[in-house]
């Protein structure tokens, strides 16, 4: 079984009710280690070496975080910054994370349908997300396509209870094994036909 890491990384998470409700279908679950970073790191002075630990003894890697001016919180940036060093995450020598897996998971107060060119916010989310997936590029990393939760201001509590249900299917099959090539051409892993069934 793959060992997932969850850098769940959100500012105000105590008001946060679809992340909430995320974080408590999967942070238990059997081979994730999830990590709060705002929890762990509340003044920002992020241990390196632990972190890089953390990395190494895992198979696949997961920003988890509210979509916030289209990027993700500054701590999460931070981790990024300090964590992912040259000559370690990349450059000469720097193939620690080389064939790991990595994805984004997401919440934002925009449907979808204002994630578009025509839509308020003029670029999809995959556009807005292209710096994650370059950065897993660099790492010798396989990026996913993100898990979505969109809309969360109007969405009903079942339907984000529902929305926890398959972000923990999905755990499961990455857990099993789940590889690109599975994933067709969907811009979102929330639309694969293994998580519709």
């Amino acid at each position: 079984m793959k060992k997932i890491l969850i850098l769940f990384s959100h500012p105000k998470f105590e008001k946060s009710r679809a992340n909430s409700i995320l974080v408590d279908k999967i942070k238990d679950k059997e081979g994730v280690t999830f990590c709060d970073l705002y929890e762990r790191y509340p003044d920002f002075n992020i241990d390196v070496e632990a972190e890089k630990e953390l990395l190494t003894a895992h198979d696949i890697i997961i920003w988890h975080h509210p979509f916030y001016w289209y990027s993700c919180p500054p701590l999460m940036k931070q981790w990024i910054d300090m964590v992912l060093e040259f000559g370690w995450a990349y450059g000469p020598n720097g193939n620690a994370l080389n064939t790991k897996k990595c994805l984004n998971v997401i919440t934002t107060g925009g449907t979808r349908a204002l994630y578009c060119e025509k839509g308020t916010n003029s670029f999809s989310v995959t556009e807005f997300l292209r710096p994650f997936e370059q950065t897993a590029n660099l790492c010798g990393m396989r990026y996913l396509p993100p898990f979505t939760i969109m809309g969360t201001h109007k969405i009903e509590d079942k339907e984000l209870h529902d929305y926890a249900d398959k972000y923990d299917k999905l755990i499961g099959l990455l857990q099993q094994g789940l590889k690109l090539a599975d994933v067709g051409n969907f811009s979102f892993l929330n639309d694969i036909p293994q998580l519709n069934t």
